[in-house]
């Protein structure tokens, strides 16, 4: 069983345990193949399609700030500040298991908020043909899917999913699915205040 966020629907991950929530695993998948024809056939770096990554911005209760992305190797931590790490980057999509952060639920005292995110490194904003699912999974739980079920934009940058601390044992989930022209505009839209500089993987 899952269930489907709706945008602006907050779902709780609760504690199902003394021991915490658990591990909090957020996978990306999406389709890879690019357009073979038309218009857009020469606009996706020959075969290799899109290359969509997966990445969050941080803010833990002690105000420290960041992001955990394939970009600029911030693959983060899982045992130590900021308790979210990025599995590894599927640069074709072609890899069943997509991307996954995983977040340490244990550390929920320690983390304020979790904005998850999905920009195209490679390719053209076709998200329609890239087809991309959110998948939230932590223990004793049902699924929760974020289905990017919004598609007519150009901007290459996509916020999904916001994760806010409750009360130090809980997270709530809330489907965002906003699209912007890259990391300085989403940062802008959420009050995250970080400092942006181009980079390459």
């Amino acid at each position: 069983m899952a269930i489907s966020l709706q945008k602006g629907q907050k779902v709780n991950l609760e504690k199902k345990s003394s021991a915490g929530l658990g591990e909090i695993l957020v996978n990306l998948n999406w389709n890879s193949s690019p357009v073979k024809q038309g218009l857009f056939s020469g606009l996706f770096n020959g075969n290799n399609g899109i290359d969509l990554d997966l990445g969050c911005l941080y803010e833990l209760k002690d105000g420290r700030k960041g992001t955990v992305q394939a970009l600029g190797n911030a693959f983060g931590s899982l045992q130590q500040a900021p308790f979210i790490s990025l599995d590894a980057d599927d640069r074709t999509g072609a890899n069943a298991d997509g991307e996954n952060l995983r977040i340490n639920g244990n550390q929920v005292s320690q983390i304020k908020r979790v904005l998850v995110y999905t920009f195209i490194y490679e390719g053209i904003a076709n998200w329609k043909q890239a087809d991309a699912t959110v998948t939230i999974k932590y223990p004793g739980a049902e699924d929760l899917i974020v289905k990017m079920d919004s598609y007519n934009s150009s901007d290459k940058m996509c916020g999904l999913a916001l994760l806010e601390n409750i009360n130090d044992e809980t997270f709530s989930v809330e489907k965002i699915v906003q699209f912007y022209p890259g990391h300085s505009f989403l940062d802008k839209a959420f009050n995250w205040g970080l400092k942006w500089k181009a980079g390459r993987k």
